[in-house]
């Protein structure tokens, strides 16, 4: 392993993208306003590029989603 993985995937990063402590901050603020449809990404771009980019948050967030919308995957 040369590390050209990690440096591509860095190199790659969506600049809106406001990193773990951010997004997890106000996951459930993100959460409430997926669940009402009302605009979160609009309203959240660099929450929104996070998501997108990180597998661990992503799955907090599905699955703080799932229980909010009582949906079990």
């Amino acid at each position: 392993m040369n590390g050209w993985a990690e440096l591509d995937r860095f190199l790659r990063t969506d600049p809106r993208d406001v990193g773990c402590a951010q997004a997890m901050e106000l996951l459930h603020v993100y959460v409430e306003l997926v669940a009402q449809d009302t605009g979160a990404e609009r309203r959240h771009p660099g929450i929104a590029a996070h998501l997108r980019a990180c597998g661990p948050c992503s799955d907090d967030f599905e699955g703080l989603l799932a229980a909010v919308t009582g949906q079990d995957d």
